[in-house]
């Protein structure tokens, strides 16, 4: 969607991320990576995304693991894609955190509480079932172009809400 968009991107993948796009998505780490228009190893720590000078509309860590939202609410980066968070974060830009676990602990929502705190967004990949998706493409496409309208990049893909059929503050002036 970005590259629709014309927005560059930098990609950084732990390596949990690889396992968790082979064994979700169903193809190899190097087909997304194809997708990016950089590339970042996890433990290049110094990579442009790792300093406060390289500019950025923001970040999206998807999916969130509980370990990288730790270190992120902590303060504490053992790679690279936690290290530019925090940038992020320090650099008052927008970070967008798609979280995924359940149930979540005590730790889990003090460090939730901890990034939204700093500034950033928890925003859990919950399906928008209003939208009545008919495949999990469809929720996969609605939950990425909500994130993306959090930078103010809308994607023509999100269903947007109306408001119930018969509200009478829902009706549109017609033109």
């Amino acid at each position: 969607m970005l590259r629709e968009l014309g927005v560059e991107t930098h990609l950084v993948i732990s390596k949990s991320g690889v396992l968790t796009i082979e064994q979700e998505l169903g193809v190899s780490a190097a087909s997304v990576k194809h997708l990016a228009d950089h590339v970042h190893a996890p433990g290049n720590i110094g990579a442009a995304c790792a300093s406060g000078s390289f500019q950025t509309l923001g970040m999206i860590v998807a999916p969130c693991s509980m370990r990288s939202l730790g270190e992120i609410a902590n303060a504490v980066s053992s790679s690279l894609l936690t290290r530019s968070a925090e940038v992020v974060l320090k650099e008052r830009r927008r970070l967008v955190l798609l979280t995924r676990e359940a149930p979540l602990t005590n730790a889990h929502l003090k460090n939730m509480l901890a990034v939204s705190e700093m500034g950033g967004v928890i925003m859990p990949p919950v399906p928008a079932f209003y939208a009545h998706p008919k495949s999990i493409d469809e929720m996969v496409d609605h939950t990425v172009s909500r994130a993306l309208d959090l930078f103010g990049l809308d994607t023509g893909k999100a269903v947007r809400w109306h408001g119930l059929a018969g509200d009478p503050s829902n009706v549109q002036p017609v033109k």
